[in-house]
């Protein structure tokens, strides 16, 4: 297969194997066949689950005309690129709803006795409806006198989101610099970071006195600028051009770095963080979302071959 004169792939990926027929490839192919942008065959990365076809464009969107709503139809993720500087040297990733299933704050005020409370300021918190900072602040003060051996039991019951070992310790493997950054809690993050294969993290410190916590977290609070400026110092001191550089999350303080990396993903994202993914200005990328599959999506993105993975 001759790809070298083509500027763009769009990548196509099933939520499981066997679900990606010949016949819906066969028919974007020829969707893009018939807009004039000389499409390849289809290159498969996984067998019946996820395949590149590479085309020539001006824009990487010119792609999608056309095709998102037929392939959110039959709920297929899928992501339009420039081809050059496709796999990315840089990760960073969100924790909470990202690479774990849960919200640990809401996990700790649960059994505080205060969950609801708490679940509802974090929602509207990742909305972007409210301050970043002052919404962990009113969140973590409702903790006050909570004792700290509840987050063992927490962390015994935490959940990874499918594919994030995956993702992680693949890019790993290939030289990539992986790093998740989190508005939660190192009290979390340490263990979780460690055991999913993370070569740093970063995240905001609970204060605890005699065994509780006091119901205040120390300053500066991690927030959606600091997320941003960890993916572009992580940038500089590795060397790499923001271009190969991928940020993943789910909330509104996630946007900041998901528009300022080359590919920016909404993983199961807010209505506002899916909006955001797409608005760059680069015009290397479309934004991406991943709604249907599960994270190793953003490997087949970068073009990485199932064969490729390491678990």
């Amino acid at each position: 297969m001759n790809i070298k004169h083509h500027n763009n792939v769009l990548t196509i990926v099933a939520p499981t194997k066997g679900e990606l027929e010949n016949s819906l490839v066969d028919a974007l192919t020829d969707h893009l066949f018939a807009s004039g942008l000389n499409p390849s065959p289809p290159k498969w990365l996984s067998s019946s689950e996820a395949c590149d076809i590479y085309y020539t464009a001006t824009y990487p969107h010119e792609a999608l005309e056309g095709i998102s709503s037929i392939l959110n139809s039959v709920k297929i993720d899928f992501h339009a690129q420039r081809t050059i500087f496709r796999k990315k040297k840089i990760l960073v990733a969100d924790m909470d709803s990202t690479i774990i299933t849960s919200e640990t704050i809401d996990e700790l005020a649960i059994i505080a006795g205060c969950g609801p409370e708490v679940a509802s300021i974090t929602e509207r918190s990742m909305k972007g409806e409210l301050i970043f900072g002052a919404a962990v602040k009113e969140r973590v003060a409702m903790l006050s006198g909570l004792s700290a051996k509840v987050i063992d039991k927490i962390l015994k019951g935490i959940r990874l989101s499918k594919g994030a070992k995956t993702l992680v310790r693949t890019m790993a493997t290939h030289g990539a610099l992986t790093i998740m950054v989190s508005g939660g809690f190192k009290n979390f993050s340490d263990p979780v970071a460690k055991k999913v294969g993370f070569d740093q993290n970063y995240a905001n410190r609970l204060e605890i006195i005699d065994g509780k916590l006091t119901g205040k977290v120390f300053n500066p609070i991690l927030g959606p600028n600091a997320k941003k400026e960890t993916l572009i110092a992580a940038s500089s001191g590795y060397g790499a051009s923001m271009l190969e550089t991928l940020a993943i999350g789910d909330g509104a303080n996630d946007i900041p770095m998901i528009k300022a990396a080359g590919l920016g993903i909404a993983y199961r994202g807010k209505p506002i963080t899916r909006k955001a993914s797409g608005n760059y200005s680069n015009k290397q990328s479309t934004g991406a979302l991943i709604d249907y599959t599960n994270l190793t999506a953003a490997l087949f993105f970068q073009g990485y071959m199932r064969k490729e993975f390491t678990k």
